[in-house]
């Protein structure tokens, strides 16, 4: 399955330079393993499409739903990060 998705310059930059190899997103509809994901970089500003493109194989998918490893407080506290790794 192709799924398209925006993504912020910042983080856009990031995944074409190779430093960013990993997207956080609601869990709002389905992705799985071989999908594609295809990022289009978006001006928050302006509200538009660039027009830059990069598609990526999705490899591993993480659901996060109910978190038992963290109490409630500490997760407010703190927040949950996601740390990728080669």
């Amino acid at each position: 399955m192709r799924i398209e998705k925006k993504v912020w310059p910042e983080y856009f930059k990031k995944i074409l330079d190779g430093d960013k190899k990993f997207e956080l997103r609601l869990a709002d509809f389905e992705c799985n393993p071989e999908d594609v994901l295809v990022l289009k970089e978006w001006n928050p500003n302006t509200k538009e499409y660039t027009g830059r493109v990069v598609e990526k194989r999705v490899q591993y998918v993480l659901r996060i739903k109910d978190v038992k490893f963290w109490s409630k407080e500490d997760i407010e506290k703190y927040g949950l990060q996601i740390i990728s790794f080669e």
